[in-house]
């Protein structure tokens, strides 16, 4: 019963130690940094190897999340090319890494893979193999994949053609070194192939003075075409792209390429082919592998990563139309307009500009309403000393009506009512002393009572000139028809007429248009020699309005315009914010209209109908 149990504890702690044993292992190789061997065909100094230093590094972090332990290693093939120096540096390799252990081999161009082929079961036995190649003919080694990007030669020409329509004639450059003549030869097999009726011409085998001649004086309608350029006939050795600098400023005709590295040197453009996009494909592989795919399952990439690209400033060299460009082609060094180039100070200036405009619309503005304020002031300063001017002459001309007035009814008094009470005191004092049968008494009785009534009359007269109290008594319709009654008009008539009046207006508002009429059937009468006079009431819309016509001679309403009789008038209105307007016609007649304004409330009728009064009016004697 004791044994059982024992053996499986042993068998438990058994499995947990070879379970352990497989993945403390892993773990720690996977926390391990990766060593990475990258391997040029280059030199150090060319575009590829120098674009690989920095982005492979980039990728490979971005991708494994740590950085890796990176070794790069140039075979400079253009200018090392023969068999002892490719042994030499293998060698070399060994010598240097037989105590490194690589997880990843990345090789940059096919002469690498040949290169390292001998030496793969070597110091490279089990190590994972990715490759970048310009050839679709690179061999593909055991336990390793990688990434084929061929060179668009025709498609660098073709876009020559579109760019410039009347060429006949391509000048193909090239090196001697062995880079230079695989390029050449990938560029003859893509040309061989183009039916577009071109005539290629190949400036290889050259040195570069003879290159140098050849290119300064190319026959027109022709194009340039650069395609490598390592070394000359005479075994002069140049950097491809310094010496590309050179052929751009000294040639006589455009000059197109095939790789990007060529574009901002005096190339016009081409369907260039991307160093960074070659090396961002081949780290992303290589990602893979070291993520723990196996090489031999991954498939080699075939990937077309030209793209059309011209250098603006080439074209404003050689006058070509950006017109001509085919969709798509990107653009580079284009000299930024003015508006580009000072965008900053563009948008800080309309800023300022836009500020500045705002401050002068606000003062602009202020001083409209100054000057609309100084205007108004003025105008009211204006229509004050108007009102001063015109209050002042108005109180001198009442002073003198006033004056005018006493005159006049103390001279009613005297001449009219005082006679008329010295004869009634002597008919009194003749009847006081008759007898009763004198034949003379009922004579003298009946004129004594005509005199007493026509005193009475006088009296009254003169009391309603001065206040008509019949009009608060019976209100303002029935005193205008008593006022146009009693009117004395010649051997004229006066009509009155009346409708829609409101029938509870204040006390002040029917005095006004008593007086109103009083003062027009006056003028009408008294000036104007007038044979019919019409006088009209009407309310409606919240106003009650007084409009007073005659036939009479007319005057000049701006020449009398300051009577007493009409200023009279417009201030009774003014005071009630009522308005006076007076129309007349020399020889034609005239009318007044008068216009107060009463509240809603008193909208009521007083009557609903029109009544219109003509009495023939006896002057009296």
């Amino acid at each position: 019963m004791t044994t059982a149990p024992r053996v499986a504890t042993l068998a438990i702690l058994t499995a947990l130690w070879t379970t352990c044993a497989g993945v403390i292992p892993a773990a720690s190789q996977a926390l391990r940094q990766k060593k990475i061997l990258v391997l040029y065909s280059t030199r150090r100094d060319t575009q590829m190897s120098a674009q690989g230093d920095r982005t492979f590094p980039e990728i490979l972090r971005l991708g494994l999340g740590t950085a890796p332990d990176l070794y790069s290693e140039y075979l400079d093939a253009a200018r090392f090319p023969d068999a002892h120096y490719n042994d030499a540096f293998r060698q070399y390799l060994q010598l240097k890494y037989k105590n490194v252990r690589f997880d990843l081999a990345i090789v940059v161009n096919h002469l690498g893979v040949e290169m390292l082929s001998p030496i793969r079961d070597g110091l490279f036995h089990d190590v994972p193999i990715v490759f970048f190649s310009e050839d679709s003919d690179t061999p593909r080694l055991p336990n390793s994949t990688g990434v084929i990007s061929e060179p668009d030669y025709a498609g660098s020409v073709a876009f020559a053609q579109s760019l410039q329509p009347d060429t006949s004639q391509v000048f193909v450059i090239a090196g001697t070194s062995g880079r230079d003549r695989i390029a050449e030869a990938h560029a003859r097999a893509q040309f061989d192939a183009m039916q577009n009726g071109l005539a290629v011409t190949y400036l290889s085998d050259l040195t570069t003075d003879a290159l140098e001649q050849r290119i300064r004086s190319l026959p027109p309608h022709s194009v340039l075409f650069y395609v490598l350029f390592y070394q000359d006939a005479a075994g002069t050795n140049v950097n491809p792209l310094e010496y590309l600098d050179r052929l751009a400023a000294i040639a006589n005709r455009p000059m197109y390429s095939w790789v990007d590295s060529t574009i901002g040197r005096g190339v016009v453009g081409g369907s260039v082919v991307s160093i960074d996009a070659e090396i961002r494909a081949t780290a992303a592989v290589a990602v893979r592998v070291l993520r723990g795919e196996k090489p031999d399952a991954i498939a080699i990439q075939r990937a077309d990563l030209s793209v059309k690209t011209v250098d603006s400033r080439q074209l404003v060299r050689w006058n070509i139309s950006d017109e001509q460009l085919p969709a798509g082609t990107v653009i580079q060094f284009r000299t930024p307009s003015p508006f580009q180039r000072y965008k900053r100070f563009f948008f800080i200036a309309l800023v300022l500009v836009a500020a500045q405009a705002a401050l002068i619309i606000g003062l602009l503005a202020q001083r409209a309403r100054r000057r609309k304020a100084e205007s108004e002031a003025r105008a009211r300063e204006s229509e004050l000393r108007s009102s001063y001017d015109r209050i002042r002459d108005l109180g001198r001309r009442l002073i003198a009506a006033q004056d005018v007035e006493r005159a006049r009814v103390a001279r009613d008094l005297h001449d009219d009512v005082g006679q008329q009470l010295t004869l009634l005191a002597l008919d009194v004092e003749t009847l006081a002393s008759s007898e009763a049968a004198d034949p003379k008494r009922p004579a003298l009785s009946r004129e004594a009572t005509q005199r007493m009534h026509a005193l009475m009359k006088s009296v009254h007269d003169v009391s309603h000139s001065l206040h008509p109290g019949r009009l608060r008594l019976v209100g303002l319709i029935p005193a205008l028809t008593t006022l146009c009654r009693e009117m004395p008009a010649g051997q004229g008539t006066i009509q009155f007429s009346h409708e829609h009046v409101p029938a509870d207006m204040s006390m002040d508002v029917s005095l006004c248009l008593y007086r109103i009429a009083q003062e027009a059937l006056q003028n009408a009468v008294k000036y104007a020699g007038a044979r019919r006079i019409s006088v009209r009431l009407s309310g409606g819309n919240g106003h009650v309005a007084l409009a007073v016509e005659d036939d009479g001679q007319g005057f000049d309403v701006d020449a009398v315009s300051r009577g007493l009789g009409l200023i009279s008038m417009r201030e009774r209105l003014e005071l009630l914010d009522g308005h006076l307007q007076i129309r007349s016609t020399p020889g034609v007649g005239s009318c007044i209209d008068a216009v107060i304004p009463v509240a809603e409330a008193s909208r009521a009728e007083a009557n609903t109908g029109d009544s219109s009064a003509a009495p023939q009016l006896r002057k009296r004697g």
